[in-house]
């Protein structure tokens, strides 16, 4: 909660503040250095916000921050001043659910934190100065993975080793001057010494002051690079960076060692021949585009391996922008996911199977009624009503299985209402009359939303069957659609079929993917309502989700 502060010592808090102000960077201008920081946190977290955030008296200050506004908040809504007592990554899956945050204004209010994770950070001498944090505005039940966690812990030693550069620099600078000046006041006390002497000694005083700082510098831009090459190599992803221009000047030890090409011969535009020949005008084209608008680049390809052989890898990559919003440079990775893809085209490849072999079923069995009703004529009609049942089945069943890209089927330009007419020919009536009566305005609809729309009406029609009203042989639905304004309602309403006495205690797994269809596939809500006549379901969905591919194109 917003009240649950951590126990603060006051004298620690002394010491604690002093040392963070020794570091001279509280509310100082922005620094390419820290800003890299967060921007590689935010990346490699996959965090849409990152911050440096240092904790003072009354506020926590942001040093360096991405995907927020604000350059400070109170301290007592600052979930850093929790993360920085730990000794290791403090990670908020929920903070709805975290009674030290649930009632947190930057969790009730703007920015709407939901996932935070904070790697402590504490000066050598052990004085908490802060968090470096990543923040999310849904929750990660998940958490971070262990090469985030301790990438996250790993930077967060990079900040602290930053300012402990500049505090050392600061003091050489200092005790330099102060020297050069009594160097000055006792040359200048000397008498015997001219006036063109005092002037030459105090100008090689000032020349040897600028020559300590150059240098002091120099050691801290060779010392930041040692450390950034340290962090990129101790990586296990394929870490690499381009010149705003998509210059390929830098990759780390595990692209080389992934690769097994000498060092320095994919720099510039090299990189491409390492890419699957039939890879090679996507990843290229996509990267062009990245590099004209300053877009994030993604895109999954097959890199070769030293092996020879060719593995799927996924390519990311931001730009580093300085104060001006020009991009400074591009800094990406790459991830090894050839086994995780293998996986999931394994895992596909059986879905369809089972699925083909369903839809064979289908086959066999309208086969054995239409040879079975040759064998008996007096069947003949009833044997065409089944026929006619599973064939429908087997049109519903074609649109809710795994499709490949080229098995997928194509609905075109087929209206809303021509396809559930199609889809409740299985459960039409011993003369051939629809039990399903649709009704209200019709919808253009096309493959993109076919297998929502079918999972949901077969669901609902397949329970009516069974519990609803189509168990009864004078039970019917009402299916009415309408649109109003950008909104398509659908209102599934059952009549004639056995008295509800009450809800279900528990929704089965077709209930659970019916919701998953409407809400997570087109976008909508789902309401049903347990009336003692019979269910009524309302479907309320985006005008645009029945048809997304013509609302692309934006064609009435």
């Amino acid at each position: 909660m917003q009240d649950d502060k951590p126990t603060i010592d006051k004298h620690a808090e002394r010491n604690r503040i002093a040392a963070l102000r020794a570091y001279g960077v509280l509310h100082t201008a922005p620094e390419t250095d820290f800003d890299d920081i967060v921007r590689l946190a935010a990346q490699i977290c996959a965090t849409p916000t990152a911050l440096i955030s240092l904790v003072a008296e009354d506020e926590q200050w942001f040093k360096a921050r991405v995907g927020l506004d604000a350059c400070s908040t109170p301290r007592n809504v600052s979930f850093c001043d929790h993360a920085m007592r730990g000794q290791e990554v403090m990670v908020v899956t929920d903070a709805r659910l975290d009674p030290r945050f649930a009632d947190n204004a930057l969790v009730t209010g703007h920015p709407h934190i939901r996932f935070y994770a904070g790697a402590p950070l504490v000066s050598p001498e052990g004085h908490p100065l802060g968090s470096l944090c990543v923040i999310d505005s849904v929750p990660r039940p998940d958490g971070l993975t262990l090469v985030q966690t301790q990438t996250l812990k790993v930077l967060a030693k990079q900040v602290v080793g930053q300012f402990e550069l500049r505090r050392l620099l600061a003091a050489n600078v200092s005790a330099t001057a102060d020297n050069a000046r009594r160097v000055a006041e006792h040359e200048a006390s000397d008498l015997r010494r001219d006036a063109s002497d005092r002037f030459r000694d105090d100008k090689d005083a000032r020349r040897d002051v600028r020559d300590i700082e150059l240098a002091a510098m120099t050691l801290q831009l060779a010392e930041s690079e040692a450390r950034f090459r340290a962090i990129a190599d101790s990586m296990p992803q394929m870490v690499w960076s381009t010149l705003p221009d998509g210059f390929h000047d830098y990759y780390n030890a595990r692209w080389y060692e992934f690769t097994g090409v000498p060092e320095g011969s994919t720099d510039g535009e090299g990189w491409n021949d390492m890419f699957h020949p039939d890879d090679q005008a996507r990843a290229w084209s996509r990267w062009k585009h990245s590099l004209e608008t300053g877009e994030p680049y993604e895109i999954e390809y097959r890199l070769r391996h030293r092996s020879g052989v060719y593995r799927w890898t996924l390519g990311r990559a931001m730009a580093l922008r300085n104060e001006s919003g020009e991009i400074t440079r591009w800094f990406g990775t790459c991830t090894d996911i050839d086994e995780l893809k293998r996986m999931e085209q394994a895992k596909e490849l059986l879905s369809q199977e089972l699925s083909h072999r369903i839809k064979n079923i289908f086959a066999v069995v309208s086969a054995l009624i239409a040879l079975s009703a040759r064998r008996y004529p007096e069947a003949k009609a009833f044997a065409a009503a089944v026929r006619t049942r599973i064939n429908a089945l087997a049109r519903a069943h074609e649109f809710v299985r795994p499709h490949t890209e080229t098995s997928r089927p194509t609905v075109g330009s087929m209206t809303l209402h021509a396809f559930l007419a199609d889809l409740f020919k299985a459960y039409a009536g011993p003369d051939g009359e629809t039990r399903v009566r649709l009704s209200g305005d019709d919808a253009t609809f096309d493959d993109q939303a076919a297998t929502s729309v079918a999972l949901l009406f077969h669901e609902l029609a397949t329970n009516a069957a069974k519990y609803g009203a189509l168990s009864a042989e004078d039970g019917y639905v009402d299916l009415r659609t309408r649109r109003s304004e950008d909104r398509f309602i659908l209102t599934w309403e059952e009549h004639g079929g056995p008295p509800i006495t009450r809800e279900p205690e528990r929704s089965g797994f077709g209930s659970s993917l019916a919701t998953l269809s409407v809400e997570g596939q087109l976008g909508g809500r789902l309401e049903r309502k347990w009336d003692k006549e019979g269910l009524r379901v309302s479907a309320d969905l985006p005008a645009t989700a029945l048809s997304r591919r013509r609302a692309a194109l934006n064609v009435q």
